[in-house]
């Protein structure tokens, strides 16, 4: 990485994270433009990955595109003890047999993202298993219970009386050690991850290695707005579900909700977000913002084709409802068109005048919403337009 790109490689990198500990020190070592060993944990505890985790997994790609070389590490050793993370109570270990069979599906379902001749995957199990009784002894001296008891879980559970198990604390101390032996430079987590990561960073130090930097992203919240996006909570868009099922789902979200989907998963530049939110403030029909996200993301997954279709798919179905199959189609060759002038060129009006009076009287829809604003705007995209009961036409905004 050329010195002069690093200040720009930051701002990329800074993009939907919550926080970097320590940026000052990511900052020295992207001006070396030696390619960092960049690190992200899974725990295969669970058969599928959703949306929720590709919050952390786009950032790696993106890091990936950067040069740098991402470490993909399933923590098959881990996922047998369980994070205690978040949990009031000890949670069950998985059986071999489970951890072995979701790690085959993981391995699969991230190189919808990532690039695979580019990325190392390693489980944890390779070096743990390794290890000597007298090494994770070892290991687990390099750690006070009065630190572990600085985690907010471990806080809670001691203060209520509510049980820890050794090797619970095993947990946050292999996660590290991972780290130790993959002479990680940065690691990647959840919010929620960060006490985990942290340690990593310490064990480097008594290790004698330089500390990795901890970059934490954000949660995503699931389709409900509130939870985190979680399969056993029913809220989750799973990344192999089929592509019309992902587009629906999509578009069942809230407008607002949309936004913190467009941060944490879009690779849309943030200058074309704003410019998509300056549209929405000035009328622009979120549910056309939405069709954008939504078939960004299930292209991603399914390819561009599928998208579309997943999109007509979703205007047929849930839009068009009774309309003609034969309604007439109107193509305009620009990037934009005022709703008044596209009735009028397409001949269901007879002057902007007479457009004007239906958008008052609330008898315009656009795909099936009512028009309220009457600078209301089309671009690029497929339209179905409705004046009352029988004036129905597709318009069509092709691009200049």
């Amino acid at each position: 990485m050329a010195a002069k790109n690093w200040e720009e490689a930051l701002q990329e990198i800074r993009r939907g994270t919550d926080e970097i500990l320590v940026e000052a020190e990511l900052i020295e070592r992207l001006k070396t433009g030696r390619p960092l060993r960049i690190k992200a944990g899974f725990d295969p505890t669970a058969p599928d990955l959703h949306l929720g985790h590709t919050v952390l997994i786009n950032k790696l790609k993106v890091l990936q595109d950067m040069g740098h070389h991402i470490i993909f590490l399933i923590g098959d050793f881990t996922g047998m003890i369980g994070d205690p993370t978040g949990k009031s109570t000890t949670r069950p270990p998985l059986t071999r047999e489970q951890v072995i069979e979701n790690a085959k599906t993981y391995q699969r379902q991230v190189f919808r993202i990532l690039d695979e001749s580019k990325t190392e995957v390693v489980f944890n199990s390779e070096w743990m298993e390794q290890l000597s009784a007298a090494d994770i002894i070892g290991l687990a001296g390099k750690y006070t219970v009065a630190r572990m008891l600085e985690r907010d879980d471990f806080a809670k559970r001691y203060s209520t009386g509510q049980p820890i198990a050794i090797h619970e604390f095993l947990y946050p101390l292999i996660q590290g050690y991972d780290s130790v032996h993959l002479k990680a430079d940065l690691e990647l987590g959840g919010t929620d991850q960060k006490f985990n990561l942290l340690v990593g960073r310490e064990l480097q130090k008594q290790y004698g290695l330089a500390p990795q930097i901890v970059m934490t992203m954000p949660i995503l919240e699931g389709l409900d707005g509130v939870q985190k996006m979680s399969k056993s909570l029913g809220n989750y868009i799973g990344i192999e579900e089929p592509p019309i099922e992902q587009f629906g789902k999509i578009m069942s979200i809230s407008d607002d909700l949309m936004w913190r989907y467009f941060e944490l998963l879009s690779f849309r530049p943030l200058e074309d977000i704003a410019r998509l939110k300056r549209e929405a403030a000035e009328g622009r029909n979120p549910r056309d913002i939405k069709f954008e996200l939504g078939v960004e993301l299930v292209s991603r997954f399914h390819g561009k084709e599928a998208a579309i279709a997943a999109r007509d798919a979703f205007i047929q179905r849930f839009q068009k409802k009774q309309l003609p199959d034969d309604m007439p189609e109107f193509e305009f060759e620009r990037t934009e068109i005022f709703l008044p002038h596209a009735l009028k060129e397409a001949g269901m009006v007879a002057s902007t005048s007479e457009a004007f009076r239906h958008i008052k009287a609330q008898a315009v829809k656009v795909n099936g919403d009512k028009v309220l604003d009457r600078n209301y705007v089309l671009h690029v995209g497929e339209y179905v337009v409705q004046i009352g009961k029988r004036r129905i036409a597709k318009i069509i905004v092709k691009g200049a």
